[in-house]
């Protein structure tokens, strides 16, 4: 089993970054938290890197239900799902697989709640591809 699912999205980056965050909204989950890759490794170390934004991702009831399940559950949120430049106009995004994140936990309850966030962050990638 594959941690993440994946696709290319022909456009502009920060247009691909929208289309993300729209697609994500249509499926229930807001953007928490968003960090610039390629800004944060040029400050901290003064490299340079293809443009990479990281979106923390969430859907509040079912983050909710996830933390009445299992309450360490936090240590694995938010929902990670990261657009990368490959090419001027070919961006990756990819987005974690929580029903495989989730299986070092063991608990059935998790399990469900993990297999519904994860058919809606297929269908993210989905929409996405077309």
């Amino acid at each position: 089993m594959s941690y993440y699912f994946s696709t290319i999205v022909n456009d502009s980056f920060s247009n691909a970054i929208q289309k993300v965050t729209d697609a994500l909204k249509t499926e229930g989950f807001g953007i928490l938290t968003e960090i610039d890759m390629k800004a944060t490794l040029k400050k901290k170390l003064d490299v340079d890197i293809a443009p990479y934004t990281i979106l923390g991702a969430c859907n509040p009831p079912f983050a909710y239900q996830a933390l009445q399940a299992e309450d360490k559950i936090g240590t694995m949120l938010p929902c990670n799902v990261i657009i990368q430049e490959k090419a001027p106009g070919k961006v990756e995004v990819s987005a974690v697989d929580p029903a495989a994140s989730m299986q070092a936990i063991q608990n059935v309850e998790l399990e469900k709640i993990a297999g519904t966030v994860r058919e809606k962050l297929q269908k993210v990638i989905q929409h996405l591809a077309k």
